[in-house]
């Protein structure tokens, strides 16, 4: 308690020093320092001021407990009941100002790439891959982030057995990074004539969009292909070859575009797969070397691990890593994901935690 009340000392000295710096003619004058002072003041003063509320609901404590001490047995049942308050109120905000120490994930701002693949299930599994889709736009237009499809393989019926799809805006993996693993459906397919209920699952994988600067890829390592679009049904749409194939051959990640019309859309197009997925074995790597012992329930999700059950029938979705259901499953599917992306992040919070207070045991 003594180090968390050091940091929060800190924090607020900091808070205050950024203020009279963000009033100096000097700094306003700068516009660089003035950006990056104003940024960092943003960032803590939400810390600053859940321990101001805190120290002045201690204060409060103190004060009440001294009429405890009143001959006046009126005004001790009056106290009595306001200082139950004020100590729920102070252990919410320790738990809150403890959340808000938390570090911040340095990837969150950056934009993805999302990959949905059908898993068990047939053509079911392909319906599943388009409303899993259609949920993610739902929950990015929300957002005001832009989607850009990257490669996608339709079905007969409608669906997809798989769907590649860039996502740029703010904050995109901070909230799109609980997504990655083994979602599960279970309702009555469309194609079922018996009205039996069905298991069907789909893959997601949520990979960080890499820059060029963050990846770098050896030309000779490439294997490029060149070949015709294939339709629904697999025959050639097009007659000129314009679907690229691009084997990394140190990994064997082989990435193949065909929706654009030209090599060049669908090659560049595959290359930023190619890096996101690159990218994404780096990532693992070095935090695998960083966290031997174990990685948190919650985070980048591993995508062999089933992670939520969309159950039509009770009208629920659980996710299984924070043991929660919510009665909602059409909503959801329109992209109304809040309440349980907030879920999950809390989660993830507490998480990181108790991890740090097990450190500094």
């Amino acid at each position: 308690m003594i180090l968390l009340i050091e940091r929060l000392e800190n924090v607020v000295k900091r808070y205050e020093e950024l203020g009279k710096l963000l009033g100096n003619p000097e700094v306003i004058n700068d516009l660089e320092n003035f950006k990056k002072y104003s940024i960092e003041l943003k960032e803590l003063e939400p810390i600053a001021m859940a321990y101001k509320e805190l120290k002045k609901v201690q204060e409060e404590i103190v004060d009440a407990e001294e009429l405890l001490k009143s001959d006046d047995t009126a005004l001790r049942e009056l106290v009595e009941g306001e200082l139950e308050s004020l100590k729920k109120r102070e252990e919410k905000l320790i738990e809150e100002v403890k959340l808000l120490l938390v570090p911040k994930d340095p990837l969150d701002e950056k934009n993805v790439i999302m990959e949905i693949r059908a898993g068990v299930g047939g053509e079911e599994a392909a319906l599943f891959v388009k409303d899993l889709f259609k949920m993610y736009l739902g929950y990015t237009e929300k957002m005001g982030w832009k989607v850009e499809i990257l490669n996608s393989h339709p079905t007969d019926i409608g669906g997809f057995k798989e769907i590649i799809f860039a996502v740029t805006g703010k904050n995109v993996y901070k909230s799109l990074k609980y997504e990655s693993g083994v979602h599960r459906v279970q309702r009555v397919p469309e194609t079922e004539a018996s009205g039996r209920i069905h298991t069907s699952t789909a893959t997601v994988a949520v990979l960080l969009e890499a820059e060029e600067v963050d990846v770098v890829i050896n030309p000779d390592d490439l294997r490029l292909d060149v070949f015709h679009a294939s339709g629904h049904g697999g025959q050639n749409v097009q007659k000129v070859a314009t679907a690229i194939r691009i084997v990394h051959k140190p990994t064997g990640i082989t990435v193949v575009c065909q929706d654009e019309r030209s090599q060049l859309q669908n090659k560049t197009k595959a290359m930023r797969i190619l890096r996101a997925r690159l990218y994404d074995i780096y990532e693992s790597k070095r935090e695998e070397e960083i966290i031997s012992t174990r990685r948190a329930q919650i985070g980048r999700g591993n995508r062999n691990e089933r992670i939520r059950t969309y159950n039509f029938p009770q009208g629920r979705v659980t996710d299984h890593r924070i043991n929660r259901s919510f009665y909602n499953i059409q909503e959801m599917l329109e992209g109304n994901l809040d309440t349980l992306i907030e879920a999950l992040a809390e989660a993830n919070q507490r998480e990181k935690l108790k991890e740090i207070e097990n450190s500094n045991q």
